[in-house]
């Protein structure tokens, strides 16, 4: 199986200069915790993830304004991808590598699609996904 078949297509995305007030409600309203950011609201390029956990750690245990701050400050980068192309098996290996839940597809033309751990849950083997689940949830 490829990642294609799997990923979430076209997900919502975020420019480095939003705010982080403004991408906790863009999570909120599409239902997801991990947002990729392009190189601008046009572009397609990934320079980075915004997570919900970005947001409790680097935000709000530390005091910052989510209304003043912006998402290049707190971003996770550089964003580890996945291609369209790629095996299952391949993406679920590189998630397990940097201890992700969520990883954007991208293609020539830039990101194209979200894996997440739920995707990989509801087509992968029952000990694929414990082994991926183990993996990202070890403490470094």
């Amino acid at each position: 199986m490829v990642v294609s078949s799997l990923m979430t297509r076209d997900p919502v995305c975020c420019a480095p200069t939003e705010s982080i007030q403004d991408v906790a409600r863009l999570m909120s309203e599409q239902d997801c915790g991990e947002i990729p950011v392009v190189n601008d609201r046009d572009g397609r390029r990934v320079v980075g993830v915004i997570t919900d956990r970005d947001i409790v750690c680097r935000v709000v245990a530390v005091g910052l304004d989510p209304a003043e701050t912006t998402v290049d400050r707190v971003m996770s980068a550089p964003a580890i991808t996945a291609t369209p192309d790629m095996t299952l098996e391949d993406c679920v290996a590189l998630m397990e590598k940097h201890q992700i839940r969520r990883i954007p597809v991208v293609d020539e033309s830039g990101v194209c699609g979200i894996v997440s751990q739920a995707d990989v849950a509801v087509e992968a083997s029952g000990q694929a996904t414990a082994q991926l689940v183990r993996e990202v949830s070890r403490p470094h």
